[in-house]
C-alpha cells in the first residue's frame, strides 16, 4: 500500500478557517476511499504566506509515495511557489492529492488543470461582491491578482 503524508494548515485560506481535526478527517476519508496509506499530517505554521512545513515535506518525498493536502488552495498563492511544489513532486515520480477537491497531480497535464483552477480563482477575486464573498481579505485579493 502506498504511503502518503498529510498536509494541513492552522491558518485561514479562502477566507475561512477549517479546524485541523476536520482537515485530518477529510484526508483520512480520502485516503481510505482511494486505497492510500495515510501517515500523520504535518501542520503548516500560522504565519501568512509561509510554507516552512510544506518545504520540509518536499524533502521527505524520497521515503514517501506522495502528499495528500486538505485543499488545492493551501498551496502557495504565488504561481512560482506552486510550480516549485509541482516540479518537486513530478521530478521524483510522486503524486500530490487534494482531498477536499478530490483531485491529484501525477503528470504535467494535471499541473495545467490545477493552474486553470487557480486562474479561475484569480478572476473571481475581481468579481463583484456576492460572487466573491469567499475571498474576504484585501491582502489575499492583492496576492491573487498578481499571480
Amino acid at each position: 500500500m502506498a504511503s502518503y503524508r498529510g498536509y494541513i494548515q492552522s491558518r485561514a485560506f479562502l477566507g475561512e478557517r477549517v479546524p485541523q481535526s476536520v482537515q485530518n478527517l477529510v484526508i483520512r476519508d480520502y485516503c481510505r476511499r482511494t486505497g492510500i496509506q495515510y501517515l500523520l499530517s504535518v501542520v503548516e505554521y500560522c504565519r501568512p504566506h509561509t510554507y516552512f512545513m510544506l518545504n520540509a515535506l518536499l524533502t521527505e518525498l524520497p521515503v514517501l509515495d506522495g502528499i495528500v493536502a486538505y485543499s488545492l488552495f493551501q498551496l502557495p498563492m504565488e504561481q512560482t511557489g506552486r510550480i516549485r511544489v509541482y516540479d518537486a513532486i513530478l521530478q521524483q515520480g510522486k503524486s500530490l492529492h487534494f482531498a477536499l477537491e478530490n483531485l491529484d497531480i501525477k503528470t504535467s497535464r494535471d499541473v495545467e488543470r490545477m493552474e486553470d483552477i487557480w486562474k479561475v480563482r484569480r478572476v473571481m477575486a475581481d468579481c463583484p461582491g456576492s460572487i466573491c464573498s469567499s475571498i474576504n481579505s484585501e491582502q489575499e485579493r492583492q496576492v491573487v491578482a498578481t499571480t
